[in-house]
């Protein structure tokens, strides 16, 4: 039986703020740790004896679980309480950050991070959930802009207080840095989240979930070893993922038609406008994870910067950013979608034409400039993007459509690294030397995102122009 709470009235109040923080934490957490370790590789490998194929799988098996347990946040959402379910995620995430501070092999650590990837694949869906749910209809877009702003500092504080941590206290200090924010997210969360839905019992769709996981584990399998294995394992790889995502795809709408609940409810692509929404936010995500790669890995192989200093570089920028995210969510409660939207893909673009006109002729201090102008793009869209897109589904879809969003952008920052990286090997495979190769490989990236950031601004025009509001 559906357990209804207490008619919920949305109020913009201190209970809110600290629950979406709470929430917030946990994907904070998550990305920190996802780009700190980027700097531990080499020291992990020496550690435990492993190879560069099998170390990467502490980042690829982290994305791989929390791109399969996000698809669940609806059914979560409709089936537990939201406290409940807000302590599991919470609790699964700290298991695996002990676990990985006192790890004494690698395949312990390894169980760890999918600890934690589990952890994060429910407290992100919640947090935006939270605002969708519970936010007053008319600072949807404030609070969108306060919940990307938990998340938005990760990825500036990760690869500097990776590199910090690292060479002052070792890598596992990396991990016990964190147990504090945790708690301090446990306790607010117990203390501010609030139920505002009904919830109770539902069937699951469990075969619809491992057809996710089987596709989602080609499509990762594929950019971490497309490089290094022969074609015909390749092709295998690409043609059982696309038969697991036909028969997710009949699964779905087989559920739907007999009138059950199924893991995604596709209707929210019958939305034009929310799939071309969809479209930019993926492309926003493709392009910082892929600049997120690029940046620091050309300042220690070409401009011969320590890693501290190449962490760094994104600093300036990813502050600028969060700074905007409440500033963007009030334009867009504001202005409407229209200006900030086009405005933060135009900056986009013309932070593509930068590097394109500016690489291999200025240091870290220009690509630092560069990169705040893409950052300026990015607080403008991201955030203000999702908020857009839910508001083209009906209410009762937008749980549905909010798992959608974060699961494909999960997979599209996975490709993005990917595909920015293989570009950089390709460039360093053909160059004379390392600096060189990667020199050119990182133009060709460069040129890539030029093309995708194109593409973004198009998605995003094509979406506000057949909007429904």
């Amino acid at each position: 039986m559906n357990k209804e709470p207490k008619e919920f009235v949305r109020r913009a109040d201190a209970k809110l703020f600290l629950s979406i923080v709470a929430a917030g934490l946990l994907s904070f957490t998550g990305v920190v740790i996802e780009t700190a370790m980027n700097v531990t590789f080499p020291t992990l490998m020496r550690e435990f004896s492993v190879g560069t194929s099998t170390v990467q799988w502490l980042t690829t098996g982290y994305l791989l679980v929390l791109a399969t347990v996000i698809p669940t946040s609806s059914f979560l959402k409709h089936r537990f309480p939201l406290k409940k379910l807000f302590v599991v995620g919470n609790l699964l995430f700290l298991s695996g950050t002990v676990l990985d501070a006192v790890a004494g092999s690698f395949p312990m650590l390894l169980l760890g991070r999918l600890f934690q990837g589990a952890g994060t694949g429910i407290g992100l869906p919640l947090m935006f959930n939270l605002v969708l749910d519970q936010a007053p209809l008319n600072k949807i877009g404030t609070m969108m802009g306060a919940a990307m702003l938990v998340c938005a500092l990760a990825p500036a504080v990760g690869p500097s207080l990776g590199g910090f941590i690292v060479g002052q206290f070792g890598w596992r200090m990396i991990f016990v840095a964190l147990v504090p924010g945790l708690l301090f997210s446990l306790g607010a969360g117990l203390y501010a989240i609030r139920q505002s839905s009904p919830y109770g019992p539902r069937a699951f769709d469990s075969f619809g979930l491992g057809c996710l996981a089987v596709a989602f584990s080609c499509l990762l399998l594929l950019c971490s070893y497309a490089s290094s294995l022969p074609v015909l394992p390749c092709l295998g790889l690409a043609a059982l993922g696309l038969l697991a995502v036909e028969i997710f795809l009949r699964q779905e709408n087989r559920l739907l038609q007999r009138g059950k609940a199924p893991l995604l409810n596709l209707d929210v692509f019958r939305s034009v406008s929310f799939d071309g929404a969809v479209l930019g936010l993926l492309l926003v995500q493709f392009l910082c994870l892929g600049i997120g790669f690029l940046l620091p890995n050309y300042a220690q192989l070409v401009l011969r910067a320590d890693p501290f200093s190449a962490g760094c570089i994104l600093l300036p920028g990813c502050l600028v950013g969060a700074a905007l995210a409440p500033v963007s969510g009030r334009l867009y409660d504001r202005l409407g979608a229209a200006k900030p939207l086009l405005v933060g893909s135009l900056c986009l673009l013309l932070s593509q034409v930068g590097y394109n006109l500016v690489l291999g002729t200025v240091g870290i201090l220009g690509l630092t400039l560069v990169y705040v102008i893409f950052t300026v793009g990015q607080g403008l869209s991201a955030g203000n993007i999702l908020t857009y897109a839910m508001g083209q589904l009906p209410a009762a879809i937008q749980p549905d459509g909010n798992a959608v969003c974060n699961t494909l952008q999960q997979l599209a920052g996975a490709v993005g690294t990917a595909m920015a990286a293989a570009l950089v090997a390709a460039g360093q495979q053909a160059g004379p030397d390392l600096s060189t190769g990667t020199g050119l490989g990182t133009a060709h990236a460069f040129i890539l995102l030029l093309v995708l950031a194109l593409c973004q601004g198009i998605c995003i025009f094509w979406a506000l122009k057949k909007g429904r509001r």
